[in-house]
């Protein structure tokens, strides 16, 4: 290995061990991309150089995610200034009967709303609907706050399988088709979804249930005190919502309580800080504090309307991905989602505010772009060091003429292979704990262009294909810090939701995923 291979590896350890530590990565990221740079050419203005142009090359790979986060939420803002986003969940609410019925409605309805819109959007619609109506079922909050970890915050998105923004992210690094680490991410988020779900519900949902029913009444006297990152009243545990303007503790929403002190502006502030901005999970989106029109009959037909296009969209993208009666292509999933959701916020924009609706299609595409960059843009200079390393990215970062680069990251991982077992097994968990160290950041998607880099590298000796361990690697890395079992992370969100404490929320959790990602990466293993 030459000079410029050590420095990147060492710039590699570096990342990892920032993001461990839950620090910001962008620093460690620059300085590693500009020292590779120098060792490797040896010339200071070259190395400045490449480190923009490492992020110049993250921003033309990844561009088209950024551009999808915008137009989904773009197309929530639309629908939340009608109303039409709760009215899409409320009827759920109706089928939770008892405590176990209300554990599975959260959890499917969470899971599917998660998969199309995020957690942090189906969380903001959830709070205010659905959880409600499953405490008052019998569903104690420590349940709810788990099926919700389990089914948003882990299941639905460590496979991100509509949006596909992760596999996108992995695929960058590992070098193969989005589509293949889409297909093995949702296996193996399926895998540990419910193998966690069964597991909490009888180590700790059963038992609450049965405390919970005993203190029902007592319990649904206590006022609620949680917030809500929707910017709407959050839910009691009786199901109902405090008076718009007021809750129950005298607190006007306006941000002044009865003492005339103002607390508003404090109260962002803080609950902005509070979880680290790294992901999509984790940040306000915009439009949260956009008045609700008095539109029901349009609400309703949006309600409606919206959850069945994307209903049809599945529908297409699973004909076109496993028959021929449709045409489709490796990496559209993104587009036709993205613009499935431009055209509904264009429609419903156009049907419900007609007289300004071009100024409010632009400012709510405006401020999609805004919140998407706020929630990803940390990624492009970790994704240009990690493309550093590889030959079809690192000409271009490094200037070199004729486009072809070198190899680090291939190179350093040939150079140990020799010490590294040709097992499959060992890779996979390999994988397992490298995708766990990496979400230890909080969010564990800043990482995904390295663990696919490092599932490319390592795949050949193991005998494994790429994007099997690609996919694993990326659930180990969301369901760590997307978050299930760090603190720091969008968890405390779901906590918040449900009143309970996170520390509480993550050691129920720790045994049923951490099993389910080990029972992952052994099916891994003997799947593909």
């Amino acid at each position: 290995m030459t000079v410029a291979h050590i420095v990147f590896l060492l710039g590699l350890v570096g990342l990892i061990v920032a993001m461990a530590l839950r620090k910001n990565v962008l620093i460690p990221a620059v300085v590693a991309t500009f020292a590779t740079a120098l060792a490797y050419d040896g010339n200071v203005a070259s190395a400045v150089m490449a480190v923009f142009r490492a992020t110049l090359t993250a921003g033309g790979a990844l561009f088209e995610i950024f551009v999808v986060i915008a137009a989904v939420t773009s197309m929530l803002a639309a629908m939340r200034t009608i109303g039409a986003d709760e009215l899409m969940v409320r009827p759920f609410g109706r089928w939770m009967i008892n405590g176990r019925v209300a554990y599975v409605v959260l959890f499917v309805i969470t899971y599917l709303l998660s998969l199309f819109f995020w957690p942090t959007p189906a969380l903001a619609l959830i709070g205010a609907v659905l959880l409600p109506a499953a405490i008052k079922a019998g569903l104690p909050p420590l349940g709810a706050a788990l099926a919700l970890a389990i089914s948003g915050q882990g299941m639905a998105l460590a496979s991100d399988y509509v949006i596909g923004l992760a596999p996108s992210i992995s695929a960058s690094g590992a070098g193969v088709p989005a589509d293949d680490i889409a297909d093995r991410a949702l296996v193996l988020s399926l895998i540990v979804g419910l193998t966690a779900a069964v597991l909490a519900w009888f180590l700790t949902i059963r038992k609450e249930i049965v405390r919970h029913s005993a203190n029902l009444v007592s319990a649904t006297d206590d006022p609620g005190i949680g917030g809500s990152v929707s910017g709407r009243p959050a839910p009691r545990p009786n199901g109902e919502l405090p008076t718009p303007g007021t809750d129950h503790s005298g607190t006007d929403h306006s941000g002044t309580d009865h003492s005339g002190t103002d607390h508003s502006e404090a109260d962002h502030t803080e609950a902005y800080h509070t979880a680290p901005v790294s992901t999509v999970a984790d940040i306000d989106l915009p439009g949260t504090l956009t008045p609700v029109l008095t539109r029901p009959a349009r609400a309703r037909a949006w309600a409606i309307g919206v959850p069945a296009a994307f209903g049809l969209v599945l529908v297409y993208m699973m004909l076109g991905r496993f028959t021929d009666l449709v045409p489709w292509s490796d990496g559209a999933g993104a587009s036709f989602v993205g613009g499935t959701a431009l055209v509904l916020m264009a429609a419903v924009t156009l049907t419900t505010r007609p007289a300004d609706a071009l100024e409010h299609c632009a400012t709510h595409f405006v401020d999609g772009l805004v919140y998407a960059f706020k929630a990803m843009g940390i990624i492009l200079p970790v994704a240009g060091f990690v493309y550093l390393g590889i030959p079809d990215y690192s000409g271009s970062i490094l200037g070199l003429e004729d486009g072809t680069g070198p190899a680090f990251l291939f190179d350093t991982v040939e150079s140990i292979q020799t010490y590294i077992p040709d097992n499959g097994l060992f890779a996979a968990f390999s994988m397992l704990l490298i995708g766990m160290l990496i979400g230890l950041d909080g969010s564990g998607w800043a990482g995904l262009p390295l663990t696919g880099g490092i599932a490319a590298a390592l795949a050949p000796q193991a005998g494994m294909d790429t994007a099997t361990l690609a996919a694993l690697a990326q659930n180990a890395a969301t369901w760590t810090g997307g978050g299930t079992l760090v603190i720091w992370s969008s968890l405390i969100v779901v906590a918040g939701f449900c009143r309970v404490p996170v520390g509480d929320l993550v050691r129920r959790l720790a045994i049923p995923v951490v099993s389910g990602l080990l029972v992952a990466a052994v099916a891994a293993v003997v799947i593909w």
